[in-house]
């Protein structure tokens, strides 16, 4: 997963805003961040591994960033990704200047990549999809045999683009003589919001990083769209791709989101929320029997949920855990080693609030259930009597293919077992998972018109795509060598 912005404004060099947005979408990637802005003859791009006030934290970080167009990117770490020319935005001065910040996965890349490499002589410098999505965008504009480039050749471009690429992606560019460009999948999986302030345009992962910089937000970039901000600040739209289903990712709203975010008119508070509220009722009708004294949730992004599981089920809701603010999220962080360290120096138990209690955690999720059995075992050492877990989601038992770098699906602890048998893998007195259909029902009542999610990581099922047996053995082989 990771994180996009861009910002026009007619007069203002915009480096210092980008950082601030990329600030904004920081949680959904710590490992590298990056700026590339123009100021209309030239391109200017710093990018560095680390957070973005590690990346920019040297003098003269920004102070060349100049332009009054710019597009930034932070990334999550990946196989592979520990070199900063693996980090984003990419750049190429080929048939123009173009710089690329992408959040998604096309999931054809190789192929695009061997296409290209082979029939046009394409060079590539890293093993990025991200670079192969620039390098395909910059050879179908250099197709259009445009004398002077204008609006129509980026559309008659990104219609091929479209065509040869498949996957959930999020895309910002900045395209010299052109502006700003901006598109997203068809099936809208990954989303991208944009936002107006004072004549400043601003696009990004979310909502929430629109309105933090004090802009009013417009809309939400539609699947199969894609936007130009022109020099004069004007907002061309174009529908290249229409009559897909529209499926956004539902792990955005179970974990990657920020509350304060809205994705396609579904808030992603409201819809955690409601996430709370069925659960507290399928243990209020299924577990009638836990006896449970106090609901604590696993902080943070639990605590929506958790707040509405503790007065479904008319029992207190407290906090029990110290969390250390430095530390960054652990699903995201590379290395067992580095995870398994991290839990035990992010969270620290209060004790008061478990001794001698039957104490109901709650969590968004569990994916390879290391952070839960510790977290379990704080709790016991802690002196609860019972610990039960509930997680806010269903099991996750297959791997994310749009743009979420999931484990191998054997490290998936649902993967292959059943609840009982995850129930002794973690150690909870009892485990209750959230039904699916409850969380895309507490999302669609967001927004009636949204009738499917992606939710490939619950079901198995691929929607986006030609998802073949032979890709994902591929790509399971691909994260089970990451781990050695």
């Amino acid at each position: 997963m990771c994180g996009i912005v861009g910002i026009f404004n007619k007069s203002e060099d915009v480096s210092s805003e980008i950082y601030d947005g990329l600030i904004q979408v920081q949680h959904r990637g710590q490992d590298a961040a990056g700026i590339s802005t123009w100021d209309g003859s030239k391109m200017h791009t710093h990018k560095e591994l680390g957070l973005v006030t590690e990346a920019f934290k040297h003098d003269g970080a920004r102070s060349h960033l100049v332009g009054n167009v710019g597009i930034g990117h932070v990334r999550y770490p990946t196989a592979g990704s520990d070199d900063v020319s693996e980090a984003q935005p990419f750049h190429t001065a080929n048939p123009v200047n173009i710089t690329l910040g992408h959040n998604g996965t096309l999931i054809n890349s190789e192929k695009i990549r061997a296409d290209l490499t082979k029939t046009h002589f394409c060079q590539f410098n890293t093993n990025s999809d991200s670079e192969v999505l620039l390098n395909l965008f910059a050879h179908e504009l250099y197709k259009t045999n445009f004398r002077k480039l204008n609006n129509s050749h980026v559309f008659k471009a990104l219609k091929e683009v479209y065509a040869k690429c498949e996957g959930g992606y999020a895309v910002t560019m900045l395209v010299a003589g052109i502006g700003l460009v901006a598109f997203r999948d068809p099936n809208g999986i990954r989303p991208l919001s944009l936002g107006s302030k004072n004549g400043s345009i601003m696009v990004a992962s979310e909502s929430s990083a629109l309105t933090a910089l004090g802009y009013e937000v417009l809309f939400n970039v539609a699947p199969g769209q894609a936007i130009i901000i022109g020099d004069d600040g004007e907002i061309f739209k174009r529908n290249i791709v229409r009559g897909k289903d529209h499926m956004p990712c539902l792990f955005e709203f179970v974990y990657f989101s920020r509350p304060d975010s809205t994705i396609d008119s579904i808030s992603v508070h409201k819809t955690r929320l409601r996430m709370g509220d069925l659960l507290g009722e399928k243990i209020k009708t299924e577990h009638k029997g836990l006896n449970v004294d106090v609901v604590i949730p696993i902080p943070d992004t639990s605590r929506t949920a958790a707040m509405q599981v503790a007065y479904k089920l008319g029992v207190k809701y407290r906090e029990g855990f110290m969390k250390n603010r430095y530390i960054g999220r652990t699903f995201i962080m590379p290395g067992q080693n580095l995870r398994k360290r991290s839990v035990k120096q992010k969270l620290n138990p209060i004790e008061i609030e478990f001794k001698d209690k039957n104490v109901l955690l709650v969590d968004d999720s569990i994916v390879r259930g290391h952070t839960s059995k510790q977290i379990i075992q704080m709790v016991k050492n802690s002196g609860a009597k019972k610990v039960f877990f509930a997680s806010a989601s269903p099991p996750i038992r297959f791997q994310n293919i749009y743009g979420i770098d999931m484990p191998a699906t054997k490290e998936l602890v649902a993967n292959d077992r059943t609840i009982a048998q995850i129930k002794r893998n973690i150690g909870a007195d009892e485990l209750i998972y959230q039904d699916l259909k409850d969380l895309k029902m507490a999302a669609h009542v967001g927004n009636p018109k949204i009738t499917m999610f992606e939710d490939s990581v619950f079901t198995g099922e691929y929607s986006a795509g030609n998802v073949t047996d032979d890709f994902l053995i591929a790509l399971e082989q691909k994260r089970i060598d990451s781990l050695r």
